[in-house]
């Protein structure tokens, strides 16, 4: 990967590796940009196969955090921290220590948070040594219900689009991983009536769902092909790709996932099968915009509020789809581009406050 080539070609302002030799932290951080406001993006802890890896999903992420930033409306710009590790083994307070002070040495251009295995006791850890956190147990505590309820009212706003109803009730949802989010997106789901089908890689999880939840259990590889009204991927990216498209019986792709999208492409060939595509980052943007409500005085109400505008933000960009005749994907990306570019040019004059 020449990252220099990459940075250049999608704007990226810094990339960032650290070594702790004492806790063997081992991470990257990704800064992509920072015209909203500081970029806030969560940390990930994962055991990458390889450094390039690593970088690679980091500067994606980052990327992905820009885009959400803006299209939520947030005044805040997108960043990412991954860790190489596994989890398993690695965290411990000096670890998640070390973190935040290499969080700190960045001044606050970067402001982190839980993602993928860390959690809102991690981010205790690294609150202790940065100011630059959010997430935190004594505010917001954990995101994924935000995040859940996101993906809830972003499959309502879906179904309005597609069948002219926002009722789930009746409904098949193909709900793919139900750890932190899936839970409680299946939650919501279940609560309205919706018929729900689960899988995930973990026998845990599927075990806490089905003792909870009436839902069906299918097999991890067998998600893909379910007769569903709405598939809701809720794990890891590029579960849309050339292998699963052809696969796909729904109507709807709306779920938690970051990156869903393996490839830009395949944005273009759901709207050709005819399949509504909810962009990741507008229907996933509500864990980033309850942890956002720390940096203005943290309020559960004004949260929760502005998460349940994210059916509006769908809304929003399944209008310019159809109207410019474009994918989804694509009226997302114009949607948060044009808010940047606006916002580039108000604040291009200095102003002391």
């Amino acid at each position: 990967m020449k990252k220099f080539d990459y940075m250049a070609k999608y704007g990226y302002e810094q990339l960032i590796y650290f070594y702790d030799k004492e806790t063997g932290l081992k991470g990257i951080t990704a800064i992509h940009d920072t015209t909203l406001g500081p970029a806030l993006g969560g940390t990930r802890l994962w055991n990458y196969a390889t450094e390039e890896e690593a970088a690679e999903d980091a500067l994606r992420l980052a990327r992905g955090m820009t885009y959400k930033n803006a299209a939520a409306g947030l005044n805040i710009g997108g960043g990412k921290t991954v860790l190489i590790g596994d989890a398993t083994k690695v965290k411990s307070e000096a670890y998640f220590r070390a973190l935040g002070r290499y969080v700190q040495s960045l001044n606050g251009r970067y402001i982190t948070a839980e993602d993928v295995n860390t959690s809102v006791e991690d981010m205790d850890y690294v609150m202790m040594e940065t100011d630059y956190v959010v997430g935190l147990r004594k505010t917001s505590g954990d995101p994924s219900p935000f995040t859940a309820l996101g993906v809830y009212v972003g499959i309502k706003a879906s179904c309005k689009e597609k069948f002219g109803s926002d009722s789930v009730k009746g409904l098949t949802v193909a709900v793919q991983g139900v750890g932190h989010v899936g839970y409680y997106v299946v939650k919501h789901l279940v609560e309205e009536g919706a018929n729900v089908i689960i899988s995930d890689i973990n026998q845990a999880n599927i075990d806490k769902v089905t003792s909870d939840f009436k839902v069906k259990v299918v097999k991890a590889d067998e998600i893909y092909s379910v007769d569903c009204d709405v598939y809701t991927p809720c794990a890891l990216g590029a579960t849309i790709n050339d292998e699963t498209i052809p696969q796909l019986k729904c109507k709807i792709v709306a779920g938690s996932a970051n990156n869903v999208l393996k490839e830009a492409r395949h944005g273009e060939i759901l709207q050709e099968k005819g399949i509504l595509y909810a962009p990741d980052y507008v229907i996933n943007a509500g864990g980033v915009i309850n942890v956002y409500q720390e940096m203005l005085g943290y309020d559960i109400n004004e949260a929760t509020n502005k998460v349940n505008s994210i059916y509006d933000k769908l809304l929003e960009v399944y209008k310019i789809a159809r109207e410019e005749k474009i994918s989804t994907s694509i009226a997302a990306d114009r949607m948060a581009e044009k808010r940047i570019a606006k916002m580039k040019n108000v604040r291009s004059n200095y102003i002391k406050r």
